[in-house]
């Protein structure tokens, strides 16, 4: 009664309202961010199959090819890869083909899907091998008995020519001169300053960023800001290293800048590089150097 009199009871029957619209939107809320947890989830999931994806759909794309006409009877004769001393040897035997004939020896670097006339005409049939292994350096001579394509980890300029001898300049495939070699992945970031293959600075840091968001605590919104947040701090030091590469090189004198890494975040650094690449490397900094190191500097042959 002194409730109604004091007008308590109307304010009372309005904070209970109100209370239940705050509960129903608050139920609203959360069915609305279990549905983009789900979404954001399997987003998330999807984006860690990209690259097996991508590699999966080159198989198949050669099986296509293979398939179609005669093709599908045409094989590599041998694929490998090689590294360092053995890609040292592999180059080696190359260079020292040799002709009388001042155009006895085919060197090429085909780009992906653009094969030079003077390419298919000494292949024949054997065309759709180059065509496989672009992007790669061709190396062939007039008799037959020399006939391979080799990846280059530093791409030319696409040309073709005719000579007494191959063109394979050292720089195209190993370490040459003074280099920076960077990794950067959303949680890692690794930087290596080299002299021909030898390391001889280094800097690498890791951050603590959030992985796959699970249903239950915070919301999935607070979440992805919080994440995306940690992974623009780890990439603004990423950047800040790059940019102050003089004080890892000493003098700050090196000939080019390789940055490779996760799809996902290398675009973020490309501006401060000469080349980039993905790689899957793992691990703490200097262990996932290594390893991207080592398969970037990799190059696969192929006997045509």
């Amino acid at each position: 009664m002194i409730d109604r009199l004091l007008g308590r009871a109307e304010l009372k029957e309005r904070i209970e309202e109100l209370e239940e619209e705050k509960r129903h939107l608050e139920r609203r809320t959360e069915a609305e961010e279990e549905r983009r947890s789900d979404a954001v989830a399997d987003r998330q999931r999807a984006e860690e199959r990209v690259n097996r994806l991508e590699s999966r759909i080159e198989s198949l794309e050669d099986r296509v090819e293979r398939t179609e006409g005669d093709e599908e009877t045409v094989e590599f004769r041998r694929v490998s890869d090689a590294y360092g001393s053995r890609l040292a040897d592999v180059l080696g035997r190359l260079r020292g083909v040799e002709s009388d004939d001042p155009e006895g020896v085919l060197t090429a670097f085909v780009p992906d899907g653009t094969v030079p006339e003077s390419v298919g005409e000494h292949f024949g049939d054997r065309t759709a091998l180059v065509r496989r292994a672009a992007p790669a350096v061709v190396v062939a001579d007039d008799t037959g008995a020399v006939s391979a394509a080799l990846s280059a980890p530093i791409e030319p300029e696409p040309f073709d020519r005719w000579s007494d001898g191959p063109r394979l300049p050292v720089e195209w495939f190993r370490p040459a001169g003074r280099f920076a070699f960077a990794l950067v992945r959303s949680d890692t970031f690794a930087l290596g300053v080299y002299e021909g293959d030898e390391r001889v600075d280094f800097e690498g840091f890791t951050s603590d960023v959030k992985g796959a968001h699970s249903k239950g605590g915070f919301s999935q919104g607070r979440f992805e800001r919080r994440r995306d947040g940690q992974i623009d701090e780890h990439l603004e030091r990423a950047r800040d290293a790059l940019a102050d590469l003089g004080d890892v090189a000493g003098d700050g004198t090196v000939d080019r800048t390789i940055v490779v890494g996760e799809r996902s975040v290398l675009g973020e650094l490309r501006d401060l590089a000469d080349q980039t690449d993905v790689t899957d490397a793992t691990g703490s900094p200097e262990a996932a150097l290594e390893d991207a190191f080592r398969d970037f500097w990799t190059v696969r042959v192929r006997a045509i």
